[in-house]
C-alpha cells in the first residue's frame, strides 16, 4: 500500500509538535515554511531591544528535525490548498497530501489601517526584531547629530502601541537601553532623557492578567521612566508620530503591538473564521466539512471549557500539534479519533524590565525578581538546543549585575539603512 502522505504547513510550535508525534511512523511527511528556521517568538523583544543576537533564539528546522527519517523539509512560501485535487500550492512546488495541518500563524493587525504598517513595525519575526533594533539604535545615533531640539525631541521619542505583554515587555526593554545601557556611549545627548510611552486602548496594561499584576506592571513601568497611556486608542499614524485622544505625538520610532489576524488559512480552505480571521474549527480542530484538514495555533478558533478563546501562545499551539499529531496516528493504525481537544492553560507571563516580572498561575502569582527568575527558568527551558539555552543565559546574567546589552549591532543592508536612516529624520 502507499504510504499516507501528510503536510504541515508551518514550522512554528504547533507544526513541530505534529512532527515529533508521527516521529517513527510509515508515514511521509513534508513540513513546508518560508523560513529555514524555527523562531522564540516570546524572546523576539530581546533582539529588538539588543539583549541577545537572533541566533540565540532561533535554531534551523533541518537541523531540528535531522534525526526523524519520515519527513523532509521544504522552504517555501504556501499560497494556496485545492482542497478537491488534496494539494497545497506553493511558490516553488506542489505538494499532496492525505493529512494537511495549518499552522501558518498570524501577522501584525493593524485593524483597517494597513498603511500604518510602514510607520510601526510589529514583532513576529527575527526581521521584523532586526528592523526595530535598527530603528531604535538609529534614533540614538541621528539624535546625536541633530542640531534642532526638536527633531532630536522627536528622535528620541519612543512610541510602542498596545499594552499586552510584547507592548509591556519591549517598553521596559527600551527605557532600560535608554537608563543604563547608553548613557556612557555619547557625547551631545543624554539617552536618559528619551521618552518612552506605552499607548494602550484598552482601560490597562496586561488585560488578560489579574488586576492586581496589571497595576504592578504599570507602576513598574512608570517607575523606569515610561509614560502609560491608557484608554488611549490610536487615531492617526505616519513617519513622524502618532494621534492619540486628539493629541500630537512627535516621534520617529513606533513599534505595534496591538493586535493580530491570522494567515489567509481560512481563505485558502473556504472555511468560517472569526474576525481575526482564524478557522473556525471542529472539535477535533478540525475543518468543517474537511476531516482529513486541521488547524491549529494561531490559526484556529478554539474555546475551552469556559468559552474563552484560547490564546495564540506556544504552550497552546504545542497543545494542539501534539493533539492533531496523535489523531492522526490513531487513526492510520485504525482507531476512532479521540475526546474533542481540551486546552490546559499554564499560566500567563510577562517581564518588565531586567529585574521584574509578573506571572499568573492557576493557583500562584509572582511578581518583582521572584517572578522574574520564574519566567527566566520557564523561557531557558523551552528553548531549543543546549548552546542557545546556555547563552540567553549567559546574557541574561550579564546583563542583571552590568547593564550590557551585547547585540546593539546595526546590520541593515546599505539600501534599507539609507531608507530606516532616513525615517528616523
Amino acid at each position: 500500500m502507499d504510504r499516507k502522505k501528510v503536510v504541515i504547513a508551518g514550522g512554528g510550535f504547533g507544526g513541530l509538535s505534529v512532527a515529533h508525534a508521527l516521529k517513527g511512523l510509515p508515514i511521509d511527511i513534508t513540513l513546508v515554511d518560508r523560513q529555514n528556521h524555527h523562531c522564540f517568538q516570546p524572546l523576539l523583544y530581546q533582539v529588538a531591544s539588543a539583549v541577545v543576537s537572533p541566533a540565540d533564539i532561533a535554531w534551523p528546522i533541518r537541523n531540528i528535525l535531522r534525526n526523524q527519517s519520515n519527513i523532509r523539509v521544504v522552504m517555501a512560501d504556501v499560497l494556496g490548498v485545492d482542497v478537491d485535487a488534496k494539494l497545497v500550492k506553493t511558490d516553488s512546488v506542489a505538494l499532496s497530501y492525505d493529512y494537511l495541518v495549518l499552522a501558518t500563524g498570524a501577522t501584525h493587525s493593524y485593524f483597517g489601517h494597513d498603511d500604518w504598517a510602514k510607520y510601526a513595525p510589529g514583532l513576529k519575526t527575527i526581521s521584523d526584531a532586526t528592523q526595530i533594533r535598527a530603528r531604535m539604535l538609529l534614533a540614538f545615533e541621528q539624535a546625536e547629530l541633530a542640531t534642532d531640539e526638536a527633531r532630536r525631541r522627536a528622535l528620541l521619542t519612543f512610541v510602542i502601541v498596545g499594552g499586552g505583554p510584547t507592548g509591556v515587555e519591549m517598553a521596559g526593554a527600551i527605557a532600560e537601553v535608554a537608563l543604563q545601557t547608553l548613557p556612557h556611549d555619547f557625547r551631545d545627548i543624554d539617552p536618559r532623557s528619551a521618552r518612552i510611552l506605552l499607548i494602550e486602548a484598552g482601560p490597562r496594561v496586561l488585560p488578560s492578567f489579574p488586576e492586581a499584576l496589571s497595576a504592578y506592571a504599570g507602576e513598574t513601568l512608570r517607575k523606569l521612566g515610561v509614560t502609560v497611556m491608557t484608554s488611549s486608542p490610536v487615531t492617526e499614524c505616519d513617519g513622524t508620530g502618532v494621534t492619540v485622544n486628539g493629541e500630537r505625538i512627535e516621534a520617529n520610532t513606533i513599534i505595534w503591538g496591538a493586535g493580530v489576524v491570522a494567515s489567509p488559512a481560512a481563505e485558502w480552505v473556504g472555511a468560517a473564521h472569526d474576525q481575526a480571521g482564524r478557522v473556525k474549527a471542529e472539535p477535533d480542530l478540525s475543518v468543517p466539512g474537511h476531516p482529513d484538514i486541521f488547524v491549529i495555533g494561531d490559526t484556529a478558533a478554539v474555546h475551552d471549557s469556559k468559552g474563552r478563546q484560547v490564546p495564540g501562545i506556544a504552550p497552546a499551539a504545542k497543545q494542539m500539534g501534539k493533539y492533531v499529531g496523535k489523531l492522526i496516528a490513531g487513526e492510520l493504525a485504525g482507531k476512532p479519533r479521540p475526546a474533542p481537544f481540551v486546552y490546559h492553560h499554564q499560566g500567563d507571563l510577562a517581564t518588565i524590565g531586567t529585574h521584574s516580572a509578573v506571572v499568573n498561575l492557576d493557583h500562584l502569582t509572582l511578581k518583582g525578581i521572584i517572578g522574574w527568575l520564574f519566567w527566566s527558568v520557564a523561557h531557558i527551558y523551552f528553548l531549543i538546543g543546549i548552546r542557545n539555552r546556555f547563552v540567553v543565559a549567559i546574557s541574561w546574567i550579564y546583563g542583571v549585575f552590568t547593564s550590557g546589552r551585547g547585540a546593539r549591532i546595526i546590520t541593515l543592508p546599505d539600501n534599507a539603512r539609507s531608507a530606516t536612516r532616513n525615517n528616523v529624520r
